[in-house]
């Protein structure tokens, strides 16, 4: 059974930074392509980064940048570092293994 469990998120204010964390079980992690989502109230889920099973990297322009997204093959983890964080940022982030695996989301509140 697949799962991806995210951590990390919280309330932080402008400028600041969070470390999302995932972990992946029931899956062959180190073939994986993996990604963040999130989703704003009232809005659609929209991609954030992306991390190809080559290390390649993907960005959404709101966040190329300030983002920056990661793994350990050997922990079967994807990271989500972002700094210089904004109220637009304010979201349900989800890790996910697209586009059949998804997590249970955490929540993101950056104050202005």
């Amino acid at each position: 059974q697949v799962q991806l469990m995210e951590s990390g998120g919280g309330l932080v204010q402008a400028g600041g930074s969070l470390r999302l964390s995932c972990v992946a079980s029931g899956i062959i992690f180190r073939s994986s392509n993996m990604g963040w989502y999130r989703q704003a109230p009232g809005k659609q889920r929209e991609l954030v980064a992306v991390i190809t099973a080559g290390y390649n990297t993907n960005y959404a322009a709101s966040v190329k940048g300030r983002f920056t997204i990661s793994r350990d093959n050997v922990k079967n983890k994807v990271y989500l570092q972002m700094s210089s964080l904004k109220p637009e940022d304010t979201a349900v982030y989800y890790c996910a293994r697209p586009p059949d695996a998804w997590g249970q989301g955490t929540q993101v509140t950056v104050s202005s």
